[in-house]
């Protein structure tokens, strides 16, 4: 049974798709499923902003194929990891936690970089493409790290 992650921001059309993407790319697909979500529901079955279509392509990754998701309670039994883009989110999604367990499974991604220091990707959607280039690095960043911390463990 493969490992589940599910990478989670406000509308699930700008920063979780690249999370989803970049995270994807880095782990062997056979042992990890990687999946994103949107704590609002107003993108539901949309693709992700076509600024990160643009982004992820400069990279070589494809996310135009991803489709909105709202994150709901079941969340909590389907994936095994959760990630946050920010506090908002963090706040938004443990609230739906029916256990202690279950809001353990929350993390900010970007505690990957800065343990404790609740450090939010910003969420570039009302910027410009810029925004969207230096949200791809931090999330690079991250999952280098969630990656590599993920294959130790999961070997």
């Amino acid at each position: 049974m493969p490992i589940k992650i599910v990478m989670v921001c406000l509308g699930n059309i700008c920063r979780s798709p690249l999370a989803e993407g970049i995270l994807a790319s880095k782990l062997p697909k056979e042992k990890f499923v990687v999946d994103s979500a949107g704590t609002g529901s107003w993108h539901v079955g949309k693709n992700p902003d076509s600024r990160s279509i643009a982004t992820a392509k400069k990279h070589g990754l494809n996310i135009s194929n991803q489709k909105g998701k709202h994150f709901n309670a079941t969340f909590f039994e389907e994936f095994d990891y959760i990630y946050v883009m920010d506090g908002s989110n963090y706040d938004d999604v443990t609230s739906l936690a029916k256990t202690e367990t279950h809001k353990e499974k929350v993390k900010l991604i970007l505690d990957e970089l800065f343990p404790g220091d609740n450090v939010d990707v910003p969420d570039p959607y009302y910027g410009l493409q810029n925004g969207f280039d230096m949200v791809y690095e931090m999330l690079d960043e991250a999952t280098d790290l969630l990656a590599k911390k993920l294959i130790e463990k999961h070997s």
